[in-house]
């Protein structure tokens, strides 16, 4: 039998705290006020003050308000029955809905055991040749997509949550407009893809802490269904927006201040997140894309800073398009080399000679005179922009490799690609 409290001591912003015994930390709580009843999470234990975070906010709460603790931390229903379905931060139904009592698993649990896990070895084709021929996906793998306001970084998880072949998509989604969450669920919905996906969304309106419980909604789903034998992608955006949520929490709690206001464990929370994703032996597994917003496009900024030691390389949207520089993908070259022999080769001549194009850009922006040499990067360059670059391309990567031969055909001699001879006798269109 749990015990109720009628004394709160403290109220601090939507943070209450109370005297209490036995009690875990990230345990339920209900708070019952004069407005209703609420969910509150604990987020801070000191000798026998246990402090919670209410989830619909401290407004109308007084000190005489009645708190009873759970005894258990969030769950989340896990099974198939989720797919095709649309939930809060706190794993609540948005679609109206019959809301889901069965197989229920704690959120937010450890990392998977590195012995259970195997070598990554499979690509997720997603049809978009920056990513597919250049940046390959692969199974297990765990990346962010570094990006600034503006740039079109929801309609690329939407673009690759309808493609990718992967068996579940689940996208957690943080404080997003309610005009990105409409845009998410009427393009899975449209395209058909939504029977195959699980959407967890906060918004912008919706409680802080809702926030943080996103990730962990939607990574212990994938877990469980992973271990199933599903090959599970987990899209989540914005990570920045997770990562100001435990600013905002850690600001009311007055904790000392690490970074820019960030709270000292930030690198912790993060990894914690991230290292979810895993190839299991015998079973499925969980793959991450994760945008993060970088403010003031600065990738020192504590954010994308911490994330970078954490994940295996990015992706960099900018103007609109994944920019083949400084965009890696550190375990591409466990599949690339027995996806079609001349894969490795295209990737390094069309990106070689496009960092080419760039400085010949320059040299012309300058006044230089070009040479017949110039005038072919020029042609090239262009052509790479508008056939590998776009984000509305949408070509599988055999079209896409020989969409690459093509464009070097058109632009250079073979002798002026640096490709191999037996390469380029199998594959110049030329010689087809």
């Amino acid at each position: 039998m749990r015990k109720v409290y009628h004394k709160i001591i403290q109220i601090a912003g939507n943070v209450i705290t109370v005297e209490a015994e036995n009690v875990a930390y990230n345990e339920l709580a209900e708070v019952t006020s004069s407005r209703g009843t609420s969910l509150a999470q604990v987020i801070r234990l000191l000798d026998n003050k246990v402090s919670l975070q209410v989830f619909a906010g401290a407004r109308g709460i007084s000190t005489g308000d009645e708190v009873r603790f759970l005894g258990r931390e969030m769950q989340v229903a896990a099974s198939e029955d989720l797919l095709g379905r649309v939930f809060n931060g706190r794993g609540t139904p948005r679609d109206n809905r019959p809301v889901l009592t069965d197989n229920m698993i704690n959120i937010g649990g450890p990392s998977v055991n590195p012995a259970k896990r195997i070598i990554p070895k499979n690509m997720i084709r997603t049809g978009i040749p920056m990513i597919d021929l250049f940046n390959t996906l692969v199974e297990s793998q765990k990346l962010p997509i570094f990006s600034v306001a503006g740039e079109p970084y929801n309609q690329l998880l939407a673009r690759i949550a309808l493609q990718a072949e992967v068996d579940v998509i689940i996208l957690g989604g943080m404080g997003l407009k309610y005009d990105d969450y409409l845009y998410f669920k009427n393009t899975l919905d449209e395209n058909g893809a939504l029977s195959k996906s699980i959407l967890f969304v906060h918004t912008a309106s919706d409680p802080i802490v809702e926030c943080m419980m996103v990730p962990d909604m939607s990574l212990a789903v994938a877990e469980k269904l992973a271990i199933e034998g599903k090959r599970v992608l987990v899209l989540l955006t914005d990570m920045t927006n997770f990562a100001d949520a435990m600013k905002e929490i850690a600001i009311t709690m007055e904790q000392i201040p690490s970074n820019r206001g960030y709270p000292g464990d930030l690198y912790s929370q993060l990894a914690s997140r991230y290292e979810k994703a895993v190839d299991f032996d015998g079973a499925g597994s969980i793959t991450i894309l994760a945008v993060t917003t970088m403010p003031g496009d600065d990738v020192t900024h504590p954010i994308p800073d911490n994330t970078g030691y954490i994940t295996e390389g990015q992706f960099y949207l900018k103007n609109g398009r994944i920019e083949p520089f400084g965009s890696l993908s550190r375990l591409k070259q466990q599949v690339n080399g027995t996806t079609r022999p001349d894969h490795r080769a295209i990737m390094d001549a069309m990106i070689r000679l496009y960092s080419d194009y760039k400085s010949t850009l320059e040299k012309q922006s300058m006044g230089f005179q070009m040479s017949n040499w110039d005038n072919k990067l020029l042609k090239y360059g262009k052509l790479f922009e508008a056939r590998m670059m776009d984000l509305a391309v949408n070509i599988p990567l055999e079209e896409a490799l020989d969409l690459g031969w093509k464009t070097l055909a058109e632009c250079f001699d073979p002798a002026e690609t640096g490709i191999k001879t037996d390469l380029v006798k199998e594959y110049w269109p030329e010689n087809k």
